[in-house]
């Protein structure tokens, strides 16, 4: 028993230094980042449903103290190997190829592939700020409280430079997503004459569906739906 789990290590450390590792190794983190947006989403559009019911979320996800950091801690880990791996990978392409690795007989999507490292960069500035902003409140541009996220996002989003640099990013996390889902499908051998189109509009639909999802709630504060 006490051989066998350095064994394992070392093998998933010898397939991590692999590309193929590598590309696993991004997909499976994006997923955890996937599902990751889409609760913080669901859990954000509930400030339409009222203050009471947004405060009383947030009270909810705090109750479980032990929970909230496992989730937290994954949540970490995932952005950790996402973040290095992404790096490592663009790294690994340029030096041992004149040509981008691509899957046979597709091109990433122009915009969303030229703009994957500067909206890769952009999102980890704003992932720092986010979590200093309305998490622990350390950046205070508006009156923080703490679990009382409706008053903090509505005092926060009226301030017009937060509001914009948060339209800015999730706008450039809807193209991130894009993408990412895009990449991942086409990893895991999602490549069929039959399938790409459909898979291709999913990944578009997802991605929008988020970035419009995100970016309703401060556009929603300076326009005076929210208040």
């Amino acid at each position: 028993m006490s051989s066998t789990a350095p064994a394992a290590t070392q093998r998933i450390t010898l397939f991590y230094q692999d590309y193929v590792g590598k590309k696993v190794a991004m997909a499976l983190s994006g997923v955890v980042l996937f599902g990751y947006v889409i609760i913080h989403m669901a859990g954000n559009l509930q400030i339409f449903a009222g203050r009471e019911q947004l405060n009383a979320y947030a009270q909810a996800l705090h109750a479980n103290v032990p929970l909230l950091w496992i989730a937290r801690i994954v949540l970490l880990l995932a952005v950790g190997i996402h973040f290095y791996t992404g790096i490592s990978l663009a790294g690994a392409s340029r030096a041992a190829r004149p040509v981008r690795y691509q899957v046979k007989g597709q091109r990433h999507p122009n915009l969303a592939g030229r703009t994957m490292a500067l909206s890769g960069l952009v999102l980890a500035a704003f992932i720092v700020f986010h979590i200093l902003h309305l998490t622990t409140g350390t950046v205070q541009p508006a009156p923080f409280a703490d679990l009382r996220p409706y008053d903090n996002m509505v005092n926060s989003f009226r301030v017009i430079p937060v509001a914009g640099f948060y339209v800015l990013s999730v706008c450039l996390l809807g193209l991130h997503l894009y993408h990412g889902a895009w990449s991942m499908f086409q990893s895991v051998g999602f490549n069929h004459p039959r399938y790409t189109p459909a898979l291709r509009r999913f990944a578009a639909v997802f991605a929008f569906l988020l970035a419009i999802g995100f970016s309703v709630v401060p556009i929603a504060v300076l326009t005076g739906m929210v208040r």
